[in-house]
C-alpha cells in the first residue's frame, strides 16, 4: 500500500475517497452488486471517479474495498481491495505504460519484457475461432476461462490481451478505425488476471444505449436490473478523453508472495 501510494503521489495524482454504499450500481452483464438495505455496495468506484473528472480533476486514484455478489473461489472473494486510477488526455496505451512503471516500482521481481497479444490472435491460437468476426458472448466467456486463462499460465512473462470485441467492453470506447474493437486491455501474470484498462467511453448517448442493451440481456438471464445513473451520464458530457485502470490488489499481493490462493493473504475471509 505504501509503495502504491508513493508511486501515484510522485506522479502528481490526487488520492480520492468515494462512496462505498451507493444507489445505482454500474450495469455490467456478469457483475452483480451486493444489496445493502435500500442501496448497494459498490462493485467499483468508476462512476464516481468519472464524475470527478468531469468537474475538473485530471489525475486521480483510489485504493478501497469493492464488493461483488456470489464471487468466491481460489481467485475470487465477495469483498476485495481495488486500486483504480484515471488520467485525462491519455488513452489505453498510455495507461499500459503507467501500469508497467507502477509494477516496476512495487514488484521489482516481475519480468520487464511483457508479451502483448490481440484478442483475435490469442483466441485463434488457443480456442480455434475469431471472436471479433463471429462474436458469441457465452462462447467467449467460457473459452476465456477454460482455454485462454490456462494457456497464459505457462508464460513466464506478464501477458497483455488487447483490443477486445466491442460487445465485451461496456464502458470502453471503440477504436476509431475499427468500431468492432474496443480500446481495452487486460494484464495477466502467471495466468491470473490482475488489471483491466480502457480508453474510456465519453459519449453519453452511446453509454445509455449500452446500459439499456445490458439491461435486456440481464433480464434474459434472470438477473436484477439496476437503474441507470443519470448523474453519471450527465457528467460524461463534460468528461475529457481519459484512460482508466482497475487493478486487484489482493491478487497482486498473492502473486508477490508466491501464494496459491486468496486464503493465504486474507486471514479473515472464512470468518
Amino acid at each position: 500500500m505504501q509503495r502504491i501510494r508513493a508511486f501515484f503521489h510522485a506522479q502528481g495524482f490526487l488520492e480520492v475517497e468515494t462512496p462505498i454504499r451507493i444507489k445505482t450500481p454500474c450495469m455490467e452483464l456478469h457483475i452483480d452488486a451486493e444489496p445493502s438495505g435500500n442501496s448497494f455496495l459498490r462493485t467499483s468506484p468508476e462512476l464516481f471517479h468519472k464524475r470527478l473528472l468531469a468537474e475538473g480533476c485530471e489525475k486521480i486514484f483510489e485504493i478501497g474495498k469493492c464488493f461483488r455478489q456470489g464471487e468466491f473461489g481460489q481467485l475470487h472473494h465477495p469483498e476485495y481491495t481495488m486500486l483504480e486510477w484515471y488520467h485525462t488526455q491519455t488513452d489505453y496505451y498510455d495507461a499500459l505504460n503507467e501500469t508497467k512503471n507502477l509494477l516496476a516500482q512495487i514488484y521489482p521481481e516481475l519480468p520487464t519484457h511483457w508479451k502483448l497479444f490481440s484478442i483475435e490472435e490469442i483466441f485463434e491460437k488457443y480456442a480455434g475461432w475469431n471472436p471479433i468476426k463471429n462474436y458469441n458472448a457465452e462462447r467467449f466467456d467460457i473459452d476465456l476461462v477454460e482455454k485462454i486463462d490456462p494457456a497464459l499460465a505457462h508464460f513466464s512473462a506478464p501477458v497483455v490481451l488487447i483490443d477486445y470485441p466491442i460487445q465485451a467492453a461496456a464502458l470502453a470506447r471503440a477504436k476509431p478505425n475499427n468500431p468492432t474493437l474496443a480500446e481495452r486491455w487486460e494484464l495477466y501474470i502467471c495466468g491470473v488476471e490482475i488489471a483491466n484498462a480502457y480508453s474510456e467511453l465519453i459519449d453519453s448517448n452511446e453509454q445509455r444505449r449500452r446500459f439499456e442493451a445490458c439491461a435486456k440481456e440481464r433480464k434474459k438471464l434472470g438477473k436484477p436490473i439496476y437503474k441507470i445513473d443519470e448523474e453519471f451520464l450527465n457528467a460524461l458530457r463534460k468528461m475529457p478523453p481519459t484512460s482508466g485502470v482497475a487493478l486487484g490488489v489482493d491478487r497482486l499481493l498473492m502473486l508477490m508472495i508466491n501464494a496459491k490462493n486468496l486464503d493465504e493473504i486474507l486471514p479473515f475471509r472464512k470468518s
